[in-house]
């Protein structure tokens, strides 16, 4: 019986392609669940079988857990002290084995046992056809909607499918069976039976690599498209730069009469692109993503990677877009946060920067308010910069004198010194359950305290806004970090 196991195990390998070590492990695995019916509750059941002979023996076993763990399923764990009394120097994660009666194949469940061996076959035989596809290389997954599972779209490509979740199709995109699509490879997920492919249509690299396949350009190294920045099925904005000065990368990425950007247009149910020339100088490469509105001025701050940008009436809406589109896909795109004001709204936020550090001056620095105005026409914002700008570049102010310069200097040292007490102090003064709050870093703790929040309830009371001024976060990590301070408020509640 066991020579024609070896026989049936070796023509099952040929005729399926799998090797041969597979089909026995199917094999082995058949006898183990067949052998578990033979028991109450949950056990461990291994069988080996010899690969030359075809002879197997069967094993009932246990995994050794931690004393202080206690026993899940005492079918099939032993404790460790329990498990060293019957095998010394065994460990926690370890097997313990004993030797029980095999189980005549012949009194297997035929049916049960094929189920089994054929289930593996096909494993083996999907993931060898999964290795052979990933192994091409290819980005974008072409097939045909073969039907709906759970609310995904199992996308056929031969003998291979994908999965095309619903939150990555194209809103208002109607796919039905038997429709032709296209979608960027994503992932895989072996654990995922059937479509282990996680497909999508809605990601930028998507897009990216449509225009890969539309202008060779790109592939040959001519041109580059830096980054992408999408609202699928709405609008789009890429940013292209070119390597090449003979290669203008707006017009190639358009093609003649717009050929290459309405393939991809046509592709993404109608999706409008803006192909932006990137720049190394953030605040040019800005104004070209808010693009098609026309900039008046843009005042950059680097501490909080933000940009204010200046439009006139005219071009304000344009600017923002619908519903905020165009500055969002523009912040995006470039990853800068954009404000966008008119001119009266950015005259009224310098006047307030300027009283704001004019105030600083005359109360830190002790000087008068002429002194303070010649600091900030001079561009100087924080103490930090007059502490530490370098002593030739004050001296080159018209107004001071080497012992004015030298004694703001110091006037300006000893303020931060004091300032930077206060704010030790300050920190020492914040509850420990505001410490522990994830997502709390020592630097966003200590910004906090400055700003007097010194309590977990304190921190849930803010208002987004509020969060973003006093840390410079995104509204999204603001948003994140206030909803979680809020948790304890609803704990409990049903």
């Amino acid at each position: 019986m066991n020579r024609e196991l070896l026989m049936l195990v070796e023509a099952i390998s040929r005729e399926k392609n799998v090797e041969r070590d597979v089909v026995l492990g199917a094999v082995e695995l058949a006898l183990a669940q067949a052998t578990k019916k033979l028991y109450e509750g949950e056990v461990d059941i291994r069988v080996s079988i010899d690969r030359d002979s075809g002879n197997y023996e069967t094993f009932r076993r246990w995994l050794v857990v931690p004393d202080d763990a206690g026993l899940q399923n005492p079918e099939a764990e032993e404790l460790l002290m329990d498990a060293q009394d019957r095998v010394s120097g065994v460990e926690v994660g370890h097997y313990i084995e004993e030797a029980v009666e095999s189980l005549p194949i012949g009194r297997i469940g035929a049916m049960a046992a094929k189920q089994v061996i054929l289930q593996k076959i096909r494993d083996a035989e999907r993931e060898m056809l999964l290795n052979d596809f990933m192994s091409r290389g290819e980005k974008i997954f072409t097939g045909t909607v073969k039907r709906m599972d759970k609310g995904d779209l199992i996308i056929e490509a031969g003998r291979v499918e994908g999965r095309l979740r619903r939150n990555e199709t194209i809103p208002k995109e109607n796919l039905r069976s038997g429709d032709r699509v296209r979608a960027m490879i994503m992932d895989v997920d072996l654990t995922l039976r059937g479509a282990p492919i996680i497909l999508s249509r809605s990601a930028p690299a998507f897009m990216i690599e449509l225009f890969r396949n539309e202008v060779p350009e790109i592939e040959q190294g001519l041109l580059e498209i830096k980054n992408c920045a999408r609202d699928p099925g709405s609008r789009a904005k890429i940013a292209v730069v070119s390597h090449d000065r003979r290669v203008d990368p707006i017009g190639t990425c358009v093609g003649v009469r717009g050929t290459r950007v309405n393939a991809v247009t046509n592709e993404l149910a109608g999706e409008r692109v803006d192909i932006v020339l990137w720049s190394e100088d953030p605040a040019q490469f800005v104004i070209g993503a808010l693009a098609p509105a026309n900039v008046q001025s843009i005042v950059v701050d680097e501490e909080k990677h933000a940009m204010d940008v200046v439009v006139d009436e005219e071009n304000l809406a344009i600017a923002i877009g619908r519903g905020g589109q165009n500055v969002r896909l523009a912040s995006d795109l470039t990853g800068w946060k954009i404000n966008i004001m008119d001119a009266a709204e950015s005259a009224q936020k310098q006047a307030t920067e300027t009283d704001a550090a004019r105030r600083l001056f005359m109360e830190k620095l002790d000087v008068d308010q002429e002194m303070a105005d010649i600091l900030i026409a001079e561009g100087f914002e924080s103490l930090e910069e007059v502490a530490y700008v370098p002593l030739q570049e004050m001296l080159e102010i018209e107004s001071f004198d080497e012992d004015t310069v030298n004694e703001l200097r110091a006037r300006a040292k000893d303020a931060l010194l004091t300032l930077e007490i206060a704010r030790e102090e300050s920190v020492d003064d914040v509850s420990q359950e505001l410490r522990d709050l994830e997502g709390l870093t020592p630097e966003l703790i200590a910004q906090l305290a400055v700003g007097g929040i010194h309590t977990r309830d304190d921190l849930a009371d803010l208002a987004i806004d509020e969060l973003t001024d006093l840390t410079g976060q995104s509204e999204e990590e603001a948003k994140a970090l206030i909803m979680k301070a809020r948790e304890h408020w609803f704990a409990g509640q049903e």
